[in-house]
């Protein structure tokens, strides 16, 4: 071996100093080729690059996942509050048209022949005295109740008016108080005269046919309406029917004793005319 050296150590020298320039030669004008200590590094951690990519790839994914199913909740959300808001305003107008049907069959309020805007309303208290007889209801000047309105029953019968109102509430005159009077008709023979309340006939749950023209024939039985003249009430309202003829000494009739087509005792609901127009 020393042998081998010493007779060809010069050439072995030149050709490790001619492939270490070439190299460094290389690698100084940038040809890309890696450097072996630069090449087996690069292929050790190859591997781990390739992991680090994955988990990174991974992350970035699960990242914008985050982000969509963010967006997704909230858009969620509010379609759910729209969904919501349009059944409630579905229910809303089922129930308005129910109750505009309820009304229309229950009291047969036919458009182009009475025109009735009503408010229903509960009764919240009954008052029975020697004095008075009223109720009061739990609506009032806020929806549109106002003295002097009509009060009825889903049959189309006559409650009372209302004699006073607050923001929430009114009270209404029964039609046997005292201080009840309208205008009336018999309906058999459109005759006209006026109900009234009346002290003695009240605590009996009656009330008086007055102001009947002579030569009007009244029988037992006979229905009284609301006559409607002077527009200050709608027309058509039952009152009551004739109880009994009471005639003077001549033998003309000189009232009649009405009952009432209202059981005020059993009353829980009832709709007050806020409105009306009469269509000939």
């Amino acid at each position: 071996m020393k042998e081998f050296f010493a007779k060809h150590g010069i050439w072995i020298l030149l050709v490790a100093v001619i492939v270490t320039v070439t190299m460094a030669g290389l690698s100084a004008f940038g040809t890309g080729v890696a450097a072996p200590l630069q090449n087996a590094a690069g292929i050790v951690t190859a591997p781990f690059r390739a992991g680090i990519g994955a988990v990174t790839g991974w992350i970035d994914d699960r990242i914008r996942f985050a982000d969509d199913y963010d967006a997704l909740k909230e858009e969620n959300k509010a379609l759910k509050e729209e969904n919501a808001r349009l059944e409630a305003e579905l229910r809303q107008a089922q129930d308005d048209r129910t109750e505009n049907q309820y009304l229309r069959e229950v009291l047969n309020l036919r458009p182009q022949e009475r025109g009735l805007q009503l408010e229903t309303a509960m009764v919240v208290d009954h008052t029975s005295s020697n004095w008075t007889r009223t109720l009061t209801l739990n609506k009032g000047s806020s929806m549109g109740l106002a003295p002097k309105d009509c009060v009825i029953t889903a049959e189309g019968d006559l409650v009372g008016v209302v004699s006073e109102v607050g923001t929430n509430w009114a009270t209404v005159l029964t039609v046997v108080d005292t201080d009840f009077e309208i205008g009336a008709k018999i309906f058999r023979s459109g005759e006209a005269a006026i109900a009234a309340g009346s002290f003695n006939l009240m605590p009996d749950g009656m009330l008086r046919l007055d102001y009947i023209a002579d030569g009007t024939t009244l029988l037992n039985g006979d229905l009284i309406i609301t006559s409607g003249l002077g527009g200050y009430y709608p027309p058509d309202l039952v009152i009551g029917t004739v109880e009994e003829v009471v005639v003077d000494d001549s033998g003309v009739t000189d009232y009649a004793l009405l009952t009432p087509a209202v059981d005020y005792d059993e009353l829980t609901e009832v709709f007050v005319v806020t409105d009306f127009t009469v269509v000939d």
